[in-house]
């Protein structure tokens, strides 16, 4: 009987011993969850800072074109056109 009693003491220790485990591994979880939206958060921002620098860039670039920069009048020229046909397409909308 006595082996019994050790072996329930036994099964009982590891339980413990597994509960705590589990609770310290929630613990755990709950941080890096955390850590995880902080990051998905910080990570949306350097998105959005990246489109905005790369937004700044085509416009810097598209100045420079029309400023006589040779590397980007082609660009430069296709931009214009595109710009004249969106406001063409505007004119042909309100005369309708």
């Amino acid at each position: 009987m006595s082996e019994l009693v050790e072996i329930v003491d036994s099964l009982e220790n590891k339980i413990s011993k597994l509960l705590h485990k589990m609770e310290l591994l929630k613990h755990v979880n709950v941080k890096l969850q955390e850590e995880l939206v902080s990051l998905k958060t910080e990570q949306r921002t350097n998105s959005n800072l990246v489109l905005d620098w790369e937004e700044k860039y085509n416009a810097l670039k598209l100045a420079n074109s029309m400023l006589g920069s040779n590397t980007n009048k082609t660009e430069a020229k296709l931009k214009i056109n595109t710009l004249i046909r969106e406001l063409d397409h505007c004119i042909a909308q309100l005369a309708e």
